[in-house]
């Protein structure tokens, strides 16, 4: 007899962020996001030596401060507001959808969402990646956590013997649905008209990869410069008004360019007096938001000769309205066929 739930499962799959801010979570948290090949490449037999014999000894200590920096009172900001948007998504969908929130690093995680919805008999499952641009480095590795917890793959030694498997639909990338746009053109106006002067430069920041991942195919890229050129014509800004860069360099190899710490070093000297900082391709704000752009970013535009209390630091979309019913509409459309 079947025990299959007519409500539809939705799955809000995060990047993950460490249980507090301390260099004994952070270890751990850095291990597991380090180790995915998804995202460092090379042999494991190269990597992993230096992983953990050099880099896990001495950067949790330096990331423990700086996630320290950022930690709010009810904990890590990416949690925080990564539980507000599963709320307000679950509001906005009704009773015929069961909404959980899993990371794929750290807790809570996708394997635990996916069979927290198992245990209410759900077996159809819709899956939200956070990212609206696709990479290799963040969809493709959702997807590799969601297919193995789904599957019940422990590791490529042992054979799955799960006996039922979820049916699964993916959201493909949304870089350049209409929705998440506007609500970032309605987030941004507010913003901007807060400010006692509107801004001389907008800044774009998009996380960065190695070039070489693009050269081999990746195409996130041209997404995030998809996305920046829309987002420019919903604001109308003309093209001496904004600029694209790319963040959080990591290792020896050439990333994306322009960089972000270089662009927002060189602002000053081209006169530029007010920037605003903004990145779309983070939807929640975290430690690359909140410390790499609010609080570096401002110390490298005053290291560039500019002054701090000018520069404007946008947050992510985190639990604004508009972007909730982004991811809402997002979940509908997915739906179709399953949700009467």
């Amino acid at each position: 007899m079947s025990t299959s739930s007519p409500l539809i499962g939705v799955l809000v799959a995060q990047l993950g962020t460490p249980d507090a801010p301390t260099p004994q979570a952070v270890r751990p948290y850095l291990k597991e996001f380090l180790s995915d090949m998804r995202v460092i490449d090379y042999s494991p037999f190269i990597w992993q030596p230096i992983l953990r014999g050099i880099i896990l000894n001495t950067r949790p200590r330096r990331s423990a401060k700086l996630y320290a920096r950022i930690w709010l009172p009810e904990g890590s900001p990416l949690l925080v507001y990564s539980r507000q948007q599963a709320e307000g998504v679950q509001e906005r969908l009704g009773a015929g959808f069961r909404v959980v929130l899993g990371m794929r690093y750290g807790n809570p995680s996708i394997a635990s969402a996916i069979a927290a919805l198992e245990s209410e008999g759900i077996d159809r499952i819709i899956v939200l990646p956070m990212f609206p641009q696709f990479s290799c480095t963040t969809t493709a590795s959702i997807y590799d956590a969601v297919y193995a917890a789904a599957a019940g793959r422990r590791c490529p030694l042992f054979h799955e013997r799960k006996r039922h498997v979820p049916t699964l639909r993916f959201i493909e990338p949304y870089y350049q649905h209409p929705a998440y746009i506007e609500a970032m053109r309605l987030h941004l106006s507010e913003q901007i008209a807060a400010q006692p002067q509107p801004p001389d430069r907008c800044v774009i920041s998009f996380h960065g990869i190695p070039r070489r991942y693009v050269e081999t195919g990746d195409p996130y890229r041209a997404q995030c410069e998809r996305t920046a050129r829309l987002l420019a014509e919903a604001m109308g800004w003309q093209p001496d008004e904004w600029q694209m860069c790319f963040q959080s360099r990591f290792g020896p190899e050439e990333w994306l360019e322009p960089y972000t710490d270089k662009t927002l070093e060189g602002l000053a000297a081209q006169g530029v007096q007010r920037p605003l900082v903004f990145s779309p391709g983070f939807v929640t704000d975290c430690l690359e938001t909140l410390d790499e752009l609010g609080n570096e970013g401002r110390a490298q535009f005053e290291e560039g000769g500019g002054h701090a209390e000018n520069f404007t630091f946008v947050p992510c979309l985190n639990a604004y309205p508009a972007w909730l019913d982004a991811m809402a509409a997002l979940v509908r459309g997915a739906a179709q066929g399953w949700a009467g």
